[in-house]
C-alpha cells in the first residue's frame, strides 16, 4: 500500500511538474510572438527595372528564381496558395499562407517594403515574427525580391484561406527555449543595407556565395553543417559541405552535381529529407549557378562534421 501511495504521490507531481511547464512554454512562446522589432522602410521598383520593357524580363527572372533557387512552392505549395510547412501534433501545425490574389491572400496591398519584412526580416506588417524561415532568404537583392513578386502576381488567383499557425506543446517548448529560433532573432538588425542586385552571374567564388546563402538555414554560415535548428527531428543532421573531415574534400565536380540533381552520394546511398526535396530545384539550376556553388565550397575553411 505505501509503494501504491508513493508511486501516486510521484504520478501527480510529474502531471503537476509537466503542467507548469507547458504554462510556462505557452507564456513565454506567446510572448516571443508578440514582441515587435524595429524595422526599416525600403523601397524598390516592380518590375526590376520599373516600365513595360522590364515587366517580361522580370517575370522569366522571378519563374527561374522561384523554381531553381529560392524554393517557394515548398512551404506555400506548388499553385502558391498556401502548403505545409509542418503538420506535427507535438510540433504542430505550421501552413505556408496564400500568395496569390485570391480570396485568402496575405500579400493583398503589399508594398516593397512589406515583401521586404517578411522575406528578408521575418516580420510581419507589423512588425511582429513571423515563422517564416527567412533567414535563407536574408541575403536576397532587391532586383530578386522584385522579380519573384512580379512572378507570383502572375499566378492565377487562388480562394483559400489558410489557418493561422498553432504550436502543439512541444514545438511551445521549442520556441520558449530557444530551440526553435525566430529567423527575425537569427538575421538581427533590420537597417542593414541590401544588395541592390545580385553578383554578376559568373563561375566565381562569389557568385556562389550568394547562391549558397539559401543553403545556411540548415548548413549554418561556415557550411559545416550539423543538426538542423529548428528542423524536423527526423531530419538527419546537414552535411557538411567544407573541405574538412566528412565534408566534400575528396568529392569532384561530376559527384556535387550528381547529388544535388540525382539524390546520389558518391558511394551510391541516396539523399534523404530535406535534401532530397531540394533535387527538383538543382534540376533547374544552370550550369553557371552550379559551377558558382563548388567554386564557393571549395574556398570555405575546413569545419569537421558536427552530429
Amino acid at each position: 500500500m505505501k509503494v501504491l501511495k508513493v508511486f501516486g504521490v510521484v504520478v501527480v507531481a510529474l502531471i503537476l511538474i509537466a503542467l507548469a511547464v507547458y504554462g510556462w512554454a505557452s507564456y513565454a512562446a506567446s510572448r516571443k510572438l508578440s514582441r515587435t522589432y524595429p524595422t526599416h522602410t525600403v523601397d524598390f521598383p516592380i518590375p526590376f527595372p520599373a516600365g513595360e520593357q522590364g515587366a517580361a524580363a522580370a517575370l522569366e527572372r522571378g519563374k527561374h528564381l522561384v523554381e531553381a533557387r529560392y524554393g517557394c512552392g515548398e512551404c506555400h505549395g506548388r499553385n502558391f496558395a498556401g502548403g505545409v510547412m509542418v503538420d506535427d501534433p507535438a510540433i504542430g501545425r505550421i501552413l505556408g499562407p496564400n500568395l496569390t490574389g485570391g480570396k485568402g491572400s496575405v500579400t493583398a496591398g503589399f508594398r516593397p517594403a512589406d515583401w521586404d519584412r517578411i522575406v528578408r526580416h521575418g516580420l510581419k506588417r507589423d512588425s511582429r515574427p513571423a515563422l517564416m524561415p527567412s533567414v535563407d532568404f536574408r541575403q536576397m537583392s532587391d532586383q530578386e525580391l522584385s522579380d519573384i513578386v512580379v512572378f507570383l502576381r502572375s499566378q492565377p488567383p487562388v480562394d483559400r484561406e489558410v489557418p493561422r499557425p498553432i504550436l502543439g506543446p512541444v514545438g511551445k517548448v521549442l520556441l520558449a527555449t530557444g530551440k526553435l529560433p525566430l529567423s527575425a532573432d537569427q538575421i538581427g538588425s533590420a537597417d542593414s543595407p541590401h544588395m541592390s542586385t545580385q553578383p554578376e552571374a559568373a563561375p566565381t567564388a562569389s557568385f556562389g556565395r550568394h547562391v549558397a546563402s539559401t543553403c545556411m538555414g540548415c548548413h549554418r554560415d561556415d557550411l559545416g553543417g550539423g543538426p538542423i535548428v529548428g528542423g524536423d527531428p527526423s531530419w538527419p543532421p546537414a552535411a557538411n559541405l567544407t573541405p574538412g573531415p566528412g565534408g566534400l574534400g575528396g568529392w569532384t565536380f561530376v559527384q556535387f552535381v550528381t547529388a544535388l540533381r540525382e539524390g546520389k552520394r558518391p558511394d551510391g546511398t541516396a539523399l534523404r529529407a530535406p535534401m532530397a526535396n531540394m533535387m527538383p530545384y538543382a534540376q533547374k539550376m544552370t550550369n553557371v549557378e552550379l559551377e558558382a556553388l563548388w567554386t564557393y565550397v571549395r574556398t570555405v575553411p575546413a569545419v569537421a562534421a558536427r552530429q
